[in-house]
């Protein structure tokens, strides 16, 4: 008899993980709270590593899908000083593949294909045990329940899919972060649009940093980070965009005009303070449950999380389909090798957020120069 798998969660992970097993003529039951893919803003962009994102589209049979949505000219970096001087400038080769962006709407789409997503389906909590020969009881806000052999927790920071096999939760970093955005800045910031060039631009003060990054189509995500308490922010109301600005603009106050236009102009404000889990966050084996992604290993967002996301959903469903027999022993061994690689990529994260948002803006520079 076929393993009733459900995989929590219709971002890169899951959906990964759900796209191989499909490949392989697996079943799977696709679990995601949104209402529907457009419910919300998708995101900025990600850059696919070789090894990591790329190879595991390839797992997926996406290569080729990937390479015409793919911006090979984002992996462009630029460097400014506080007073908009040319610190760094790292042109991206046209024909540069190693970390080729992509939108993450664009990923979403390419993703689901022809899955079919159960959207609206807003997990509360999973049971282990509770299934047939100790699988696992997904239970639903709206009242129903439904049992699996095996569930997979790709819910992301705020997992519900966690306290079923570990109590731990995320903790806050020190690092407060507020994404604003600029739409068609070709056309209505010609100037700023220099200053981004073709793929980011990065400003590096006293523990804080200003990013931009451009996505396609004209459209720029802006990242302010800086060390704060968690509750900086609180004396603001949150739809009160001006209010926002003016707090930041203050923050970065002394930064060059062509700096501080990232955030004169920018069209909303989102709050989004920096948490993550231990960096070598482990559990004890659950049978029928288990966790990838950032429900896993939340670490600081410096472009491993979603790659090694979707590494680990296209590992785990190609280890499911070759071992049918035994999916309890292909879960223990896989969640042993997430571990030692997920571990290894948040002790660099955890150590590059320290340099980049740091008492000593040199240190984000050096960081640079390490890996140019």
């Amino acid at each position: 008899m076929r393993q009733r798998i459900a995989v929590v969660g219709g971002g890169p992970a899951g959906l990964t993980f759900a796209r191989v097993l499909h490949r392989h003529g697996c079943p799977v039951t696709v679990l995601e709270r949104d209402p529907a893919p457009d419910a919300r803003p998708p995101g900025g962009t990600l850059d696919l590593h070789e090894g990591l994102g790329q190879l595991a589209l390839e797992k997926a049979g996406l290569s080729a899908e990937f390479r015409k949505l793919s911006r090979p000219e984002g992996q462009a970096m630029r460097i400014l000083d506080l007073d908009g001087t040319v610190l760094r400038d790292w042109p991206a080769r046209p024909d540069e593949r190693a970390n080729p962006e992509i939108d993450r709407g664009h990923l979403r789409d390419l993703l689901l294909g022809p899955l079919d997503v159960q959207w609206g389906r807003d997990v509360t909590r999973v049971v282990p045990g509770e299934g047939r020969g100790g699988g696992a009881l997904i239970r639903f806000a709206d009242g129903r329940q439904e049992t699996f052999d095996l569930v997979v927790g790709a819910d992301g920071a705020w997992s519900r899919t966690r306290p079923a096999v570990s109590p731990v939760t995320p903790h806050y970093t020190g690092v407060n972060a507020v994404e604003t955005s600029l739409d068609d800045v070709d056309n209505r910031h010609p100037d700023l649009a220099r200053v981004i060039g073709d793929g980011s631009v990065a400003a590096y003060g006293v523990n804080r940093s200003l990013v931009a990054q451009r996505n396609s189509g004209g459209h720029v995500k802006v990242y302010a980070r800086f060390r704060a308490p968690l509750d900086w922010h609180t004396d603001l109301e949150p739809g009160d965009a001006e209010a926002v600005r003016s707090s930041l603009l203050a923050l970065f106050d002394g930064w060059a005009a062509p700096v501080l236009d990232l955030l004169r102009h920018g069209t909303a404000f989102v709050h989004r303070p920096l948490h993550v889990l231990p960096v070598s966050h482990t559990w004890a084996h659950v049978p029928g449950v288990t966790l990838m992604g950032d429900a896993a290993h939340l670490m600081p967002p410096l472009g491993a999380g979603a790659n090694l996301a979707m590494l680990e959903g296209a590992e785990l469903a190609e280890s499911l389909a070759a071992c049918p027999e035994d999916p309890d022993g292909t879960v223990r061994a896989f969640e042993e090798r997430m571990w030692a690689r997920a571990s290894k990529w948040a002790q660099i994260t955890t150590a590059g957020l320290e340099r980049l948002v740091s008492p000593d803006p040199t240190e984000a520079l050096a960081v640079f120069d390490q890996v140019h």
